[in-house]
């Protein structure tokens, strides 16, 4: 017995049946066949199935027709609604435009059969409406909005400081919410110091934290298991372990574990670092909520959000002189231009590599002490 591929026509509508709204059923088995194929071929996961799922259907209610009449002036009216109404940025853009030119590969291709059952039923058949051609290509290495920059280290130091406040403000005078505060302080710092990102840090365990053999000064501290890392292209998680390098950050980790933690109802139902009162683990919004509160009280800028305490660690280490390869390690970066675009030394920074530079240039030694 043959069996069928995942996401073929044959699989996904029955011959010889009636269809009602012809139509809408086929467009609807289409993207039940690309479901398929995405889950159970290429195994991706189901958000990322779901929102280009949802990309595609946008696009067919925009253009008022189906795939099998699809063609590439629909798109760009489509893109052009995109940037002119809703004003989205490039980035996503060019992601919507790769949904659809997904699509249109898969509903093209010969293996699946769509092809032929499109020009049985409607005389026609999907083509290919997406080309690189008529896309904005890729050319910037980030697309970011630049406001998002690191924090300088005195911007790093008061939103800690406005954390720390914050703790010793609602126990002053008697508040409920300053454990919560204390979570949340304990969380921008871990986040900083071993340079996660929002969901990364939210999702950590307790049992994450184990030691370094290399470096016994850090105890049960020396590596930080990162189970939630960043997915590509709708792979599941890929997991990292993070050298811990700053001290401090241990110190204030261990401090948490040790009189904040045991004092939450709902932390001897759970192992997450960042528990809720019921139990539940706490969502990066919680997180990112509280950053923004201090940002908006320090007069700091409006476009930092707790990604740029990431950003930061990575400048403040190639600072520090770690070597570049180490921190795309720690940044669990699979190019060294990824960890790159993370990357902004300060000037001072910058003035003082160009003076080691310059002073190991034998002409300009020679010129030394000339007036």
């Amino acid at each position: 017995m043959v069996r069928e591929r995942y996401g073929s026509a044959e699989l996904h509508l029955l011959s010889g049946v009636l269809l009602l709204n012809e139509d809408a059923a086929v467009f609807d088995a289409m993207l039940d066949g690309w479901c398929s194929q995405m889950v159970g071929g290429r195994s991706l996961r189901m958000p990322t199935v779901t929102n280009r799922i949802q990309v595609v259907r946008q696009f067919q209610r925009h253009a008022g027709e189906w795939p099998w009449t699809w063609s590439a002036a629909m798109l760009d009216e489509w893109m052009t609604d995109l940037v002119a109404t809703h004003r989205l940025a490039a980035s996503t853009l060019r992601r919507y435009q790769d949904t659809i030119r997904q699509f249109c590969d898969f509903v093209c291709s010969p293996h699946y059969g769509w092809v032929a059952e499109c020009e049985t039923r409607f005389g026609t058949h999907p083509v290919q409406i997406c080309h690189e051609w008529d896309t904005p290509a890729h050319v910037q290495e980030s697309e970011a909005n630049p406001a998002r920059r690191p924090l300088t280290r005195d911007e790093l130091q008061a939103v800690f400081d406005r954390a720390d406040g914050e703790v010793s403000r609602r126990l002053d005078a008697g508040r409920k919410g300053a454990i919560a505060a204390y979570h949340d302080a304990t969380m921008l710092k871990v986040a900083y110091g071993w340079g996660l990102r929002a969901n990364e840090a939210v999702m950590l365990e307790v049992h994450d934290f184990y030691r370094n053999p290399k470096v016994p000064i850090f105890d049960g501290f020396g590596f930080l298991r990162v189970r939630s890392g960043k997915a590509s292209h709708g792979s599941p998680p890929k997991p990292r372990a993070v050298a811990t390098v700053m001290p401090w950050a241990v110190d204030a980790v261990r401090d948490y574990l040790d009189n904040v933690l045991p004092m939450m109802r709902g932390a001897t139902s759970t192992r997450a670092l960042r528990p809720s009162e019921r139990g539940a683990r706490v969502g990066k919004r919680a997180l990112g909520d509280r950053f923004a509160q201090y940002r908006d009280e320090l007069g700091l800028d409006r476009a930092l959000t707790p990604h740029c305490l990431r950003h930061s660690y990575a400048t403040h280490l190639i600072e520090d002189g770690h070597d570049p390869m180490f921190v795309q390690r720690q940044l669990g970066h699979a190019y060294q231009s990824t960890t790159g675009i993370y990357t902004h030394v300060s000037a001072e920074f910058a003035n003082r590599i160009l003076r080691d530079a310059l002073d190991r240039v034998p002409h300009l030694l020679s010129l030394k002490g000339t007036p």
